[in-house]
């Protein structure tokens, strides 16, 4: 567990040093994710940080916690608006003080639930690894669509790995999300950032292959796979990677081919 909540500290905190140098201007320009601003993006990661906080230390009110939220929803409330009208407010460096305090604490939380004890959230039960993997996945793909705004080139990190496994565990979610019959998981090639080959599925007949850090912008959809290197081999590989979906809700599409590409270096 103490890698997977050690690479959700790095992961946030070096998307905390690219905010930190943004102007007040900036933290509200618009991002491709929803017309969602900057700051919409950190305060959309302080509010699932909140849930976690909830989650660990009062494990019992979970059930009506949630509750609640289903009713403000039920109300034609979202939680774009419960989180705008929390802190919708703040500066730019309050915004970033307060995010900055909740990702260090839910990852010290995290770190202090026993072993085999698990987080009560949305859907089933998690882990504490689980959890953390699941943080870092969407600090990266959130970071991701601030990057893009700005021009930035992300390097890649080995603990990209996390967000490649959690893209692979999911191919099943990702049809049954979509009320889709499953094709059997293909074999999985992926080459990590400092030239090491991560491979799952070893024994499947059809293949995804390619950069990992293709793989992640595709199955986060912040590519579309026809934007990447990856390369598939088989109809269910293929059909997968068009529509993979890491990530809970609804069924979600990729950006549109050609709207958002792969910096090539």
């Amino acid at each position: 567990m103490s890698n997977a909540i050690e690479w959700l500290r790095e992961e946030c905190a070096e998307l905390e040093t690219v905010l930190r140098d943004l102007s007040e201007e900036e933290w509200q320009r618009a991002t491709e994710y929803k017309d969602w601003t900057i700051a919409d993006q950190v305060m959309h990661l302080h509010q699932i940080d909140n849930f976690g906080i909830i989650a660990v230390t009062t494990p019992e009110q979970w059930p009506d916690y949630v509750k609640t939220i289903r009713a403000y929803q039920a109300g034609g409330l979202t939680h774009v608006d419960k989180m705008r009208e929390a802190w919708g407010s703040l500066s730019s460096a309050d915004l970033l003080a307060l995010w900055s305090k909740g990702w260090r604490e839910i990852a010290e939380r995290l770190e202090g639930v026993q072993d085999g004890g698990k987080l009560p959230w949305f859907g089933p039960d998690m882990r504490p690894a689980s959890f953390a993997g699941a943080r870092q996945m969407e600090v990266w793909a959130h970071g991701q669509r601030i990057y893009d705004l700005l021009g930035l080139t992300r390097e890649p990190q080995a603990r990209i790995k996390a967000i490649c496994e959690l893209g692979v565990r999911t191919q099943g979610w990702t049809f049954r999300n979509r009320e889709l019959d499953r094709p059997d998981p293909p074999r999985i090639e992926l080459t990590g950032p400092n030239g090491e080959l991560w491979v799952w599925n070893e024994e499947a007949s059809e293949r995804v292959s390619g950069p990992a850090l293709d793989f992640a912008l595709a199955v986060v959809q912040s590519r579309n796979v026809h934007d990447t290197q990856l390369q598939t081999d088989g109809d269910g590989a293929r059909a997968w990677m068009e529509i993979a979906q890491c990530f809970a809700g609804p069924p979600a599409d990729p950006p549109a081919r050609g709207t958002r590409k792969v910096p090539v270096n």
